[in-house]
């Protein structure tokens, strides 16, 4: 395990590297460098999703209450992927059921832009993110949907039964020069983008609690056997609070997607990983 100890110097390193001011070197041996380097880096397409969890594998209560889950460092820890991606992508259940904010605070750095996938036309405009004069909002809608009346770039992607394609998600995002992104929840938005294969990174923060039952952080599709399972290649840190699995997806993209599956992004389920984060 490696151990994390974050200092101003490492981080305004690191914010340089995410500006195209300072470059990551190869052999950079600094756990800090290692574990947030290749999202920083990722100035040409880079894709991150994070999950906070319990030790048996819980992101909320069976009656939603997810706010006290992650520990300092692993909130620290969520807002260091925010500052230095250029976007970050939720569900339209995580916005309904945690009002999240999004934003930066708990470190130095910028506010990524804020991407909902609401498939249906399913947001009223009063969501607190819509009316907090933070990061620009953009609503990507089924190509059915209702015109919306809120104030915010909606871009609408041609919808099937299943939903949409994650792949044209981040086209359309590519378009408006967002490139490197973080998927954080919820639970389904980030199994869909997982099992398209366009995850480079998946981070699993565990805080050392013990919920008993309610949602976990990922729902993928069932599996029957075993030698069908993700087996991520993995760096452990230990955040302070809380201990990160570094899995890194991206080798076994090509293998994880089911062949003649077709992965589309659905309207998310309820619970996500930090309420009002």
């Amino acid at each position: 395990m490696r151990n994390l100890h974050m200092t101003d110097r490492l981080w305004t390193k690191l914010l340089s590297i995410r500006d195209g001011k300072d470059t990551l070197r190869r052999k950079e041996a600094d756990p800090a460098l290692m574990l947030y380097g290749p999202i920083a880096a990722g100035r040409d397409g880079f894709v991150i999703a994070q999950v906070g969890q319990s030790l048996d594998g819980r992101v909320a209560t069976p009656t939603g209450d997810a706010r006290d889950i992650s520990g300092p460092d692993g909130l620290a820890h969520l807002h260091r992927c925010r500052a230095l991606v250029d976007a970050v992508i939720v569900g339209v259940g995580t916005v309904q059921n945690d009002n999240p904010r999004l934003s930066v605070r708990e470190v130095k750095g910028p506010s990524p832009t804020r991407v909902i996938i609401d498939c249906k036309g399913e947001l009223t405009g009063k969501e607190g993110l819509f009316n907090d004069e933070g990061a620009p909002v953009i609503v990507i809608q089924g190509h059915d949907a209702p015109a919306p009346s809120y104030r915010a770039e909606v871009v609408k992607l041609q919808r099937s039964g299943r939903g949409l394609d994650p792949r044209d998600i981040l086209d359309c995002l590519a378009e408006r020069g967002l490139k490197r992104i973080l998927v954080e929840g919820g639970a389904r938005t980030i199994a869909r983008f997982i099992d398209a294969g366009l995850v480079d990174r998946l981070h699993v923060a565990i805080a050392p609690l013990i919920i008993g039952s309610g949602p976990c952080g990922i729902s993928l599709p069932p599996i029957a056997q075993l030698c069908n399972a993700h087996r991520p290649q993995a760096d452990i840190y230990g955040l302070g609070s809380d201990v990160l699995f570094d899995c890194c997806l991206k080798p076994q993209a090509d293998s994880s997607v089911r062949k003649g599956q077709e992965i589309r992004v659905a309207d998310d389920a309820p619970a996500s990983i930090y309420a009002n984060a």
